[in-house]
């Protein structure tokens, strides 16, 4: 991807952060030629046996790992990969070996950052490769207090350094912190973390507890099913869409988790 020319792009910052000038304002007085950083964002193009399969729009860094998570949202792997550099070691490009657990078919994929993969066909795909969790009795008992302290728990240093970035935290069941992504799409930080747990032998989730900085959308959901994970907690609001997909798969799903308290949508049980 080519960067804006001038002197307003710095390609050397490599971390997820990239250094930018700026004209900054400071008590109405101007002051030009001010540096800042902001979040980085480039395309991946993740291929499955050389065949291109889905395009995201990403922050560099774990592409592996998104690749892996992403595959796995989708119910098209079910375990660890091999994934790498294509043959043609084209840049910004990861190459999937498989077989798949189904055939796309047609579909093919193009993610924004601020948004996934949605609609009816994925709700639908959802319901075929994800059962549901199990509520009667559930399969877990987590206190309120600590789902409401997850978002403090969360760590994330890029975003301190640039505002720009979401973060999934993967939790464990007691609340210690097992791994933590950023990325400039929420759903990325997912994927992302999510990789890093099947790569780890930690999926299925059953006993785990993911927490993401904004809000709750049903790509997320998704996403946190197909891991079985029983519980997902967001910093803020989820969708109506995403709130009736986690009630119909058994998934604790709470809201506006933030100075403890915290807003349970569904899988109340879990909750003590």
């Amino acid at each position: 991807m080519a960067a804006p020319s001038g002197d307003a792009y710095d390609p050397a910052m490599a971390d997820g952060a990239a250094e930018v000038r700026i004209r900054g304002m400071h008590a109405a007085i101007e002051r030009d030629g001010e540096q800042d950083l902001v979040a980085v964002e480039e395309p991946l193009e993740i291929r499955v046996d050389g065949e291109p399969l889905a395009i995201t729009m990403r922050t560099p860094g774990d592409d592996e790992h998104l690749a892996a998570g992403f595959l796995l949202g989708e119910g098209l792997i079910d375990r660890w990969p091999h994934v790498g550099p294509p043959r043609d070691l084209a840049a910004n490009t990861v190459d999937v070996r498989g077989p798949l657990l189904r055939d796309p078919g047609v579909r093919r994929f193009y993610t924004t950052s601020s948004c996934g993969v949605c609609g009816k066909g994925a709700l639908e795909q959802v319901a075929v490769d994800a059962p549901p969790l199990a509520l009667d009795p559930p399969d877990l008992i987590v206190s309120r207090a600590l789902l409401a302290q997850l978002p403090d728990r969360l760590v994330q240093p890029e975003f301190q350094r640039t505002g720009g970035l979401h973060a999934t935290g993967l939790f464990d069941a007691d609340g210690t912190l097992r791994c933590v992504r950023e990325d400039v799409g929420r759903h990325n930080a997912m994927d992302k973390a999510i990789g890093w747990a099947l790569e780890a032998g930690l999926v299925p989730l059953e006993r785990a507890l993911l927490c993401v900085s904004g809000r709750l959308s049903f790509e997320l959901v998704q996403k946190a099913v197909l891991a079985r994970a029983p519980v997902l907690v967001g910093v803020g609001a989820p969708t109506s869409l995403a709130v009736e997909l986690a009630r119909d798969r058994g998934l604790t799903l709470c809201g506006f988790a933030r100075r403890g308290r915290v807003n349970v949508y569904s899988g109340a049980a879990r909750v003590g």
